[in-house]
């Protein structure tokens, strides 16, 4: 015990460097504050307010139930396909830019430079990509397509490199000893290490494009957001009420498998 307290007295004390870092955060919540003017609000945006609480509980049914293009349900499955197929070309985008970022699979200024390219990637907010697209493909879902798989590829590649970085190399003396060759070496020996992790972060970059995709809809990418946001501006707002509520149902339920999914690859 006396060997432990005198390591425990031994040990630097860190008190100046706690009060300093809590200082800095308390200036800079109170700097924060600032930002926060309530005065500007005007009785028309609570009464907005007001609105949009009062569409939400009282919805447009027939718009939400509707089978048609204009309903509320088949936007839901355009989102869903947009934040799908964007995944998936994201996902097959970001595999060989994950290896050429590994500093264990290429050269070292090779895997610097790819990894500054994914950086920038990821700068660029969604929205700007959307606009982007939208001048080159016109409006509609491919150019959320596009934009989803652009703006996914710099997250997967990020964390797919975490985990090729963190592959048992020594697995692969023992398959060499036994004369694999290459090919048997990525299938037996890279892919089962890799495959379950790598599918769990797909799945969990989709729940996040679900998400995306819905905003990318104010810029006309397609999806739910566009007629969000015209309802919004006509003042409908028993129709933003039968919208929000089946975007917020349809994530929710995404929300709730990927994380079932996900816990079940990555336990096993």
């Amino acid at each position: 015990m006396d060997v432990i307290e005198k390591k425990l007295y031994a040990a630097p004390k860190n008190k100046k460097y706690l009060l300093v870092m809590a200082g800095m955060i308390v200036v800079l919540f109170i700097w924060s504050l600032t930002a926060v003017n309530v005065e500007n609000m005007e009785e028309s945006g609570w009464a907005i307010a007001q609105s949009i609480l009062t569409g939400i509980v009282t919805p447009d049914l027939d718009l939400l139930l509707n089978v048609t293009r204009q309903g509320v349900l088949y936007l839901l499955v355009e989102t869903i396909a947009i934040a799908f197929l964007g995944t998936i070309i994201g996902a097959i985008l970001a595999v060989p830019l994950a290896f050429l970022s590994a500093s264990n699979v290429v050269p070292k200024p090779l895997a610097f430079l790819t990894r500054l390219l994914l950086i920038v990637i990821r700068t660029v907010p969604s929205l700007i990509y959307g606009l982007m697209f939208i001048r080159v493909t016109g409006p509609g879902p491919f150019a959320g397509v596009l934009t989803i798989g652009l703006i996914s590829v710099g997250m997967l590649a990020k964390l797919f490199v975490d985990a090729i970085e963190d592959l048992d190399t020594s697995i692969f003396e023992s398959m060499t000893s036994i004369g694999c060759t290459t090919f048997e070496k990525i299938r037996f020996g890279i892919v089962p290490q890799l495959f379950a992790i790598f599918l769990s972060v797909i799945i969990y970059r989709f729940d996040m494009n679900l998400r995306e995709a819905s905003i990318l809809g104010l810029v006309a990418a397609g999806g739910i957001g566009a007629p969000l946001i015209f309802a919004m501006n006509a003042y409908r707002w028993n129709e933003v009420g039968s919208i929000l509520i089946g975007l917020v149902v349809l994530i929710l339920m995404v929300e709730l498998y990927s994380n079932y999914t996900r816990n079940k690859l990555v336990r096993g």
